[in-house]
């Protein structure tokens, strides 16, 4: 158990930042385990893609080029071709969407010790070791990771990103053939915003049922322009119709770990928290002094949010005038 493999998420044509950060540790795992940082990427138009992830320490990039469409029994199929090229004792994925359909699936293809959500990973004594919540994130298990290779998944912004340095990587042509699958992406349906995704965005304002209909939303959207952040919701909100299922944190949404949530008129409920209280600064603003949810902030506000949020976008508006 040496090499590191990183499995990279791409978006047109370029590493998304969850892949940057998956980087940046692996590079230093290789170093614990004595050995050195691959990467693997499939898609289409990746040609220059290693130019891309070599400054973040990846000495040789397995490229399929050409797959246009996502497929979960193809890629499998293309990484595990790449682990048994690179010779690799430990596979890394973001634990985004497509890294939790991908991780376990190749774990199972390779009979390979498998964890995923890890918010932490290193090295003790040889053996590579996670940490990941259990039990909604009220506590946390340490793993020694045994065999090779070792399958982990980790949350997205769980480390940061490294200055890129210079240096060159080897390029590993891949086909881009899926083979025989039983399931193909026949439609993609873009998302209805612009802004990154909920489990990447390093700042989230989220509203819950005291949002009271979906148009209230209009100014939470407003406050995220300013500070550059996504959108969420609270599973009330979803089920009162005042947000899409998309924008879901929580137990049955999404996991999420920005460096800045704001959660307005949510109460705090444990499937809320189980999804957002790894988040590094909590805020929160709930008319009610009771919620749940500040036992959990880091800074809270017992107020109306409909006062405090105009406030807010206001204030941040002057802040970043002023430079």
């Amino acid at each position: 158990m040496s090499n590191v493999l990183i499995v990279c998420e791409v978006k047109n044509a370029e590493p998304k930042k969850s892949t940057l950060e998956l980087l940046s540790k692996g590079k230093e795992i290789a170093g614990a385990l004595g050995g050195s940082l691959s990467a693997v990427a499939i898609g289409s138009g990746l040609g220059g893609f290693a130019d891309k992830v070599a400054p973040y320490g990846a000495a040789k990039v397995y490229v399929a080029d050409g797959a246009a469409e996502y497929s979960t029994e193809g890629f499998t199929k293309i990484i595990a071709d790449a682990v048994a090229k690179d010779g690799a004792g430990v596979v890394l994925f973001s634990a985004g969407s497509q890294g939790k359909d991908l991780a376990p699936r190749l774990a199972a293809r390779l009979e390979a010790a498998f964890a995923t959500d890890c918010v932490d990973i290193g090295v003790d004594g040889g053996k590579v070791t996670v940490k990941r919540p259990v039990f909604a994130g009220k506590a946390f298990a340490h793993i020694a990771m045994e065999g090779s290779p070792a399958v982990v998944g980790l949350r997205p912004n769980s480390f940061p990103v490294a200055e890129p340095a210079g240096g060159t990587a080897e390029t590993v042509a891949l086909p881009a053939d899926f083979g025989d699958v039983k399931a193909k992406v026949v439609e993609v349906v873009a998302g209805e915003s612009s802004r990154p995704d909920l489990t990447e965005a390093e700042r989230i304002v989220s509203g819950g049922r005291a949002m009271k209909e979906a148009a209230n939303f209009k100014i939470l959207e407003e406050l995220a322009d300013v500070i550059g952040a996504t959108v969420g919701a609270s599973r009330a909100a979803v089920d009162s119709g005042y947000a899409p299922q998309s924008r879901q944190v929580g137990q049955t949404g999404k996991t999420v770990n920005p460096v800045l949530y704001m959660a307005f008129g949510i109460s705090g409920a444990i499937q809320h928290l189980a999804g957002m209280r790894t988040s590094k600064v909590i805020v929160a603003v709930n008319k009610d002094p009771e919620a749940p949810i500040f036992q959990k902030a880091d800074y809270g506000i017992v107020a109306d949010l409909f006062e405090v949020v105009p406030k807010m976008t206001e204030e941040f508006k002057k802040l970043l005038a002023e430079g």
